[in-house]
């Protein structure tokens, strides 16, 4: 990416790295659009036309439902690259989740999508170090078959940002935060210097991770109250709505409460009966 002239606009050159099929160019596009958005307009109120591409990928890893891609054991070599490839494409899909949020809502605050460049941004490095790790295995992004379980959702809450910051951030995140804990735990016992390399590089990511929830629900609240809607019976109708995969515990209750989850929220969520309904 070139110096960028001063009359560039965020909002497109976030599409711009969205597009992107290449893995370095668009984790270099991020990065830099990152660094010069203090110099950028951004044209809040226009409506920009989806362009057919969307998301830039390369042309592998093949992608597959997620009850066709197979599990293996993190104790063999083999098993540990492909979870460590199944993390490192939740964290590429992570890089086009939050260029979607920033180029495709208008009418927000300028916050909002500085805030989504910023998790971009964030994810492209996690992306990157995941993907290191992975290349000093022997292996590279691409080597596994993986799922598009990321992305769909993102397809079905793209008429409304307030059923985006829902489902993306506060859902399938947030989940993440969950289910980061036990994975370390696993990799601790596998033990090896790449296993332990992951749990290092998973702290980071959860450390990141509990910021980007805690912006999804900072914009679902502000939302909710412009339209002047309760968040919990707003979460509960929207995740019914769009078909939200039915939450698994068990929750990581302190992160959760870093991300902006209030004890009401948490003790729905904790509860079978209604965490059922949500």
């Amino acid at each position: 990416m070139t110096a960028t002239p001063q009359s560039a606009e965020l909002r497109q050159l976030a599409l711009q790295a969205l597009l992107a099929p290449d893995l370095e160019e668009k984790v270099l596009l991020t990065q830099q659009l990152r660094a010069q958005a203090a110099t950028l307009s951004i044209a809040i109120d226009a409506a920009i036309l989806a362009p057919p591409g969307l998301p830039g990928c390369p042309k592998q890893p093949e992608l597959r439902s997620h009850l066709d891609v197979p599990k293996r054991s993190p104790f063999t070599a083999e098993g540990l690259a492909a979870l460590l490839h199944a993390v490192t494409h939740i964290e590429f899909n992570a890089i086009n989740l939050a260029l979607d949020a920033v180029w495709r809502f208008p009418g927000m605050p300028r916050v909002y999508y500085l805030d989504w460049l910023q998790v971009a941004a964030e994810e492209a490095q996690h992306f990157s170090l995941l993907r290191t790790l992975l290349q000093s295995m022997g292996y590279d992004y691409g080597d596994f078959p993986a799922h598009t379980g990321l992305w769909d959702m993102t397809q079905k809450t793209k008429g409304d940002v307030l059923a985006r910051m829902a489902l993306v951030p506060r859902t399938l995140e947030a989940r993440g935060l969950d289910a980061t804990p036990p994975m370390q735990a696993k990799l601790r016992k596998v033990g090896t210097p790449h296993a332990l390399r992951t749990v290092a590089i998973l702290d980071i990511i959860l450390r990141d991770e509990i910021g980007h929830v805690a912006i999804g629900n900072h914009w679902y609240r502000h939302l909710c109250a412009q339209r002047g809607l309760d968040p919990i019976a707003s979460y509960a109708m929207l995740a019914r709505q769009y078909g939200a995969p039915r939450l698994k515990g068990p929750l990581n209750l302190e992160a959760r409460r870093h991300a902006g989850f209030d004890e009401v929220e948490l003790a729905l969520l904790s509860t079978p009966e209604t965490a059922s309904m949500l």
